[in-house]
């Protein structure tokens, strides 16, 4: 059975309707961090089930109930949510982690290191230089995972 999971990060409080269409269908939303406004949370919660982590700019009473890290499991296979990456303390490998969700560069990006799918969505969020406004998708099917950046169009 496939699942659908919609990658979402560094939305600031703002939650595009660009960023609701492209998650519509998802089984499960992942927010990884810089969240902004619980509003945000509670409108992805009417698309689909959310697991969201705080990031760095999330400092106000209401992100105290989101932990810095978060562990997902989609059909068998777990996904490790941080949003800086460059913090990342443990070895994915090791951990039994398939795939590193992360956010806040603004910079959506998939790699793939030691067997470990990285996927950063990017900035959903306000334009934050030319960076391009974007989510992700990760697509679980057995020991299949797909990934992609889902581009918003979004005038500039």
């Amino acid at each position: 059975m496939n699942q659908t999971i919609g990658v979402i990060s560094d939305t600031h409080g703002l939650l595009r309707p660009e960023a609701v269409s492209a998650l519509q269908g998802s089984d499960l939303i992942i927010h990884a961090g810089d969240i902004g406004r619980l509003e945000v949370i509670e409108q992805l919660a009417v698309i689909a089930p959310v697991k969201a982590i705080r990031g760095n700019i999330d400092q106000a009473a209401w992100a105290n109930e989101f932990p810095e890290t978060e562990v997902v499991e989609a059909n068998d296979t777990l996904i490790y949510v941080l949003h800086n990456l460059k913090v990342l303390d443990l070895d994915p490998k090791a951990a039994g982690f398939r795939v590193v969700v992360s956010g806040h560069s603004h910079q959506p990006k998939i790699a793939e290191k030691d067997g470990t799918l990285y996927l950063n969505p990017g900035s959903a969020g306000p334009r934050r230089f030319k960076l391009p406004i974007a989510v992700g998708r990760l697509t679980i099917a057995g020991e299949r995972i797909q990934s992609e950046i889902l581009p918003l169009d979004i005038p500039r």
